[in-house]
């Protein structure tokens, strides 16, 4: 599964991703926010779906755990951007995405609950990406891995993950 702590996650900004297609390289910085804001609705689709919270097989998630994931996702960048805006070369938290779906329980979270609090945090990133402008791009951040990125990579990178899972749970790309 592609996630937002894959340790080797260059080849993101490289080429397009071999099970989405989606090509990050392709995205101008600027358009992540508007790309971001359109995956929302389409998210909110998913999570109408009967078949939500099943599972295609034991061990990968139901479209409701991804739904879960993908507005986690959306928060925790949100976080670290400002971190990134606000301070100089800051070393974001650890997140275990995995521990975070076991604790907060993914699989029986309300759906309807789910839709709004990702659209909420999909819009706030986006909002947040769209204030940036000039040599906010090249500002910099660490991940706990030490990977390095700057806002501009960051952004980009980020933007695969909504999407890709998308593409994980048979939903439209925008």
């Amino acid at each position: 599964m592609i996630t937002p702590d894959t340790k080797d996650w260059t080849w993101v900004l490289q080429r397009p991703c071999e099970e989405c297609g989606f090509d990050a390289s392709a995205v101008p910085r600027e358009q992540v926010a508007d790309l971001l804001r359109r995956t929302a609705p389409l998210w909110e689709e998913v999570l109408t779906r009967p078949d939500v919270r099943r599972r295609p097989r034991a061990d990968v998630w139901s479209p409701l755990e991804y739904a879960c994931h993908v507005r986690d996702v959306h928060d925790v960048y949100a976080r670290r951007l400002h971190l990134m805006l606000t301070e100089d070369n800051p070393h974001y938290p650890n997140w275990d995405q995995d521990a975070t779906a076991v604790a907060e329980d993914y699989a029986a979270q309300d759906p309807a609950t789910v839709a709004r609090a990702l659209t909420a945090n999909a819009h706030h990133l986006a909002d947040a990406f769209a204030k940036v402008t000039g040599d906010q791009w090249a500002r910099t951040g660490l991940r706990s891995d030490g990977a390095s990125f700057t806002v501009e990579t960051f952004a980009r990178y980020f933007i695969h993950d909504p999407l890709h899972h998308l593409h994980d749970v048979g939903a439209p790309l925008p």
